[in-house]
């Protein structure tokens, strides 16, 4: 017969051995998938890190929209969609008053562009290729405009002026002075005018030091198609409501 002592180590053993398979059997595997969650609970945690950053990012840019909005309609003041003729003489007129400067003429360069001329050539050759966008943004520019290194449509002008040469400085100042530039930011008061050249000589009638001065000069337009605001509303985007998103991260354990 088995002595009490060597009853008591089998019991024991028979423990110990139950609960090692225990361990193998149900709390091991469950351990596993517990560290598996947690893996997958960190992720889920670094994604919505992430996609709360864009949220902000998000109600930032809708809380900025009617400034940003506004800034660019004032650009648009720059860099109209058409040539808008009428608010560019008056622009110049008041330039001309406040150097004290005489406003002689003012005409549209009608000398063209290379980009047209590039065009005319290729409208001439036996095999007429498919129109490409510039070609098809010149068709829709108004007269006398052309495509310009930058991509904006330009509109070419020559401008004269009579009156001393301190006076002419000021009047070229002044067209400076309507889009100027601080850091990032724009201060736009009237047209994007650049001066491509100019000459200067004596006034006839009165003589030196007053001058007659000759400007040969550039405005810009954006496409008419896509306008200064690009398609933009002046309302901010509505937000987005009732959509669900799934917060599962794995089985249940």
């Amino acid at each position: 017969m088995m002595s009490a002592n060597n009853k008591i180590i089998v019991v024991m053993i028979a423990a110990v051995g139950l609960a090692a398979a225990f361990w193998m059997l149900m709390l091991s595997p469950k351990r596993d998938e517990v560290k598996k969650l947690d893996r997958q609970i960190v992720q889920q945690e670094e994604s919505l890190s992430v996609h709360q950053a864009e949220v902000q990012r998000g109600l930032q840019a809708r809380q900025d929209f009617p400034a940003q909005y506004q800034q660019l309609v004032v650009l648009g003041k720059a860099a109209p969609a058409e040539d808008d003729t009428a608010s560019l003489l008056v622009q110049l007129n008041r330039i001309a008053g406040d150097a004290t400067v005489r406003f002689q003429t003012f005409q549209l360069d009608s000398a063209g562009s290379s980009e047209e001329e590039v065009t005319e050539t290729e409208a001439t050759t036996p095999e007429e290729a498919p129109a490409s966008p510039t070609e098809v943004a010149a068709s829709t520019m108004p007269l006398g405009a052309s495509i310009g290194p930058a991509g904006l449509a330009v509109m070419p002008y020559e401008l004269t002026f009579k009156g001393s040469f301190f006076k002419l400085a000021d009047f070229i100042h002044g067209l400076d002075s309507l889009v100027k530039t601080r850091n990032s930011k724009v201060s736009v008061t009237g047209r994007l005018i650049t001066i491509n050249g100019f000459d200067l000589s004596a006034d006839v009638n009165k003589g030196f030091p007053y001058l007659e001065a000759s400007f040969s000069v550039t405005t810009f337009l954006v496409p008419p198609a896509q306008g200064v605001t690009g398609g933009a509303s002046p309302a901010a985007p509505a937000p987005v409501t009732g959509t669900n998103v799934s917060t599962t991260t794995g089985g249940t354990p």
